[in-house]
């Protein structure tokens, strides 16, 4: 049976159109729709509920020594109210997830993990945890709300006064007093997102979320905010060249042939993967970047033709609205992958031109 998130009704009775995704019933786009949605977040701001994802919290003594241990990013390093981007992988160095670690202090740590893989994340988490650490799953216990776009932070600051508001990308501030009229309630407020924008993502309490929800809305309004659900986010994300697990990340592929180079520390001590990422050197594919040239558009798990040689797959595609052009991403041997080359990707029996470009597509 599918879930919902505390901003369920607040979907249905905006004419949100709901679908299920990740296990949730969620909105995949207002009556405004998925194009004005995807716009107000690049000129504007555009409001998400993300409640569906999961947050898993590891405190205790032991509490460094085992995110280490599961995750492939460094965090010996890291000060509190800072945040990384890391992976879990199998021991075949395929990625279980991708998610952003949260230290809230030197022995406590917060683990944001995907919707559709909440469950999962959370029974692989516990099976290999060891020594003296408090492990807890706090997905049902939180609401977070996704502000993104270039007015996010003048309408955060009509609910909070500017010291609260994280001015580094990938920093958090816990505990932050927002002031939503009728009453003020306590939030964690990271600079984050999923939209390659300038924005925020907001943790409330459960109950709390609906309120904190209509509060954003009154304050966006003279800004231009709006909903915006699934469907902007994902031509968002994709614009954005952002991975998206499922597509352009699973357990058959590595960080490294994902590009996530700079989220894998192979020279820290011993983690799960490890050893099977280093074994896989040098890598046989990469995730690389297609415009489309012909007409038409790419979508995912299509095959991709170099002078009618099969050279690869897509992963994701869609026609970016910002750019005003169909791009794609997909995975293709490296000796493939140079800027530039010209490829064909069939749709339908019909193959499509398209060219190599870099990634990033989109860079705010």
């Amino acid at each position: 049976m599918e879930r919902k998130t505390p901003l369920y009704q607040t979907h249905v009775d905006a004419g949100g159109k709901i679908v299920e995704f990740g296990g949730f019933l969620m909105p995949v786009q207002y009556p405004t729709g998925v194009i004005a949605e995807h716009m107000a977040v690049r000129e504007k701001a555009g409001l998400f509920d993300v409640s569906h994802m999961g947050e898993l919290r590891l405190k205790g003594p032991d509490a460094v020594a085992n995110v280490q241990k599961i995750i492939t990013a460094d965090i010996s390093n890291m000060k509190d109210g800072e945040i990384k981007y890391s992976m879990f992988c199998n021991d075949n160095g395929g990625i279980i997830d991708d998610f952003i670690v949260y230290r809230c202090a030197a022995d406590n740590y917060w683990l944001v993990v995907n919707a559709g893989n909440r469950e999962k994340d959370a029974a692989w988490v516990e099976s290999h945890l060891s020594g003296d650490v408090d492990y807890r799953d706090e997905g049902n216990d939180w609401g977070q709300i996704a502000l993104q776009g270039p007015k996010s932070g003048d309408i955060l600051k009509k609910l909070c006064d500017e010291q609260y508001i994280p001015a580094k990308y990938y920093t958090f501030i816990e505990d932050v007093p927002l002031n939503l009229g009728e009453r003020t309630i306590r939030a964690l407020v990271s600079q984050t997102g999923y939209t390659g924008e300038y924005g925020f993502e907001i943790y409330c309490k459960a109950e709390d979320t609906v309120d904190l929800w209509h509060a954003l809305l009154a304050a966006g309004e003279e800004y231009g905010l709006i909903p915006c659900g699934l469907g902007a986010r994902d031509t968002l994300r994709l614009e954005a060249s952002m991975p998206l697990y499922g597509h352009e990340l699973d357990d058959e592929i590595t960080p490294l042939e994902a590009g996530l180079d700079f989220a894998v520390k192979l020279s820290k001590g011993e983690f799960i993967g490890k050893d099977a990422i280093a074994a896989k050197l040098p890598i046989a594919r990469v995730r690389v970047g297609l415009e489309v040239t012909g007409r038409g558009i790419v979508r995912e798990h299509q095959d991709i033709y170099i002078g009618g040689r099969l050279a690869g797959k897509t992963t994701s595609g869609t026609h970016c609205p910002f750019l005003g052009k169909a791009m794609a991403m997909a995975y293709l041997a490296p000796e493939d992958a140079a800027a530039g080359t010209e490829v064909e990707v069939e749709v339908r029996g019909r193959r499509i031109p398209c060219k190599v470009v870099e990634l990033p597509f989109y860079k705010r």
